[in-house]
């Protein structure tokens, strides 16, 4: 018998993880270095605590780093391929300042992520209206370990950047790095298409 169509999709954040929003909610994370501190700690917990992939973002304020959402790889919990950590974090700040468009008015926001943006997350950033981009990884030490990043393009950089996106990379690379070799060292899954479904 076929399946009824799903009339609603709700995205949940780990319990441990709004523990973690909240007590984080009245610091302030000034600089970048800080901000990506964070962020890999929160990749680093999703692996230990086992509700997600190794890839962990949040948006902050500009003008005083200001936490405004968090965010971890959520597609396996969520049974959604969407629900990256870019794509979960960006999606609680737009219901966090109540619109689509971070850009629209107020503040200016700054992305973290753990990790470069995959394809999807990379469609996603420019839409959002988050005025900078801040990585740790690169696609390349995702890739390495057997994660399908999709196609990008060659010059994803400059396109970014050409739409007025500030883009810093190689913050904490190393620890970055570190926590996607501990999932892998773990046995998580390295969820795409071509990947032995459980």
């Amino acid at each position: 018998m076929p399946l009824p169509p799903p009339y609603r999709f709700q995205l949940e954040l780990p319990v441990w993880l709004r523990r973690e929003s909240e007590a984080a909610a009245a610091r302030h994370f000034p600089d970048a270095a800080s901000r990506m501190a964070f962020v890999i700690s929160l990749a680093k917990r999703n692996v230990e605590e086992s509700t997600g992939g190794p890839f962990g973002a949040a948006v902050f304020t500009r003008e005083d780093g200001g936490l405004i959402s968090c965010g971890v790889n959520l597609a396996l919990a969520a049974r959604c391929s969407a629900a990256h950590a870019e794509v979960v974090a960006l999606t609680f700040a737009q219901q966090a300042v109540g619109n689509w468009n971070l850009g629209a008015r107020g503040p200016r926001f700054v992305l973290t992520s753990s990790a470069e943006p995959c394809a999807q997350c990379l469609g996603a950033i420019p839409w959002s209206g988050i005025s900078a981009l801040e990585c740790g990884a690169r696609d390349e030490d995702v890739r390495k370990l057997g994660f399908d990043e999709g196609d990008k393009p060659a010059e994803w950089q400059g396109k970014l950047r050409k739409r007025g996106i500030e883009l810093t990379c190689d913050l904490r690379r190393a620890e970055a790095r570190e926590v996607l070799e501990q999932y892998v060292r773990k046995g998580g899954i390295l969820y795409h298409p071509h990947a032995t479904v459980h």
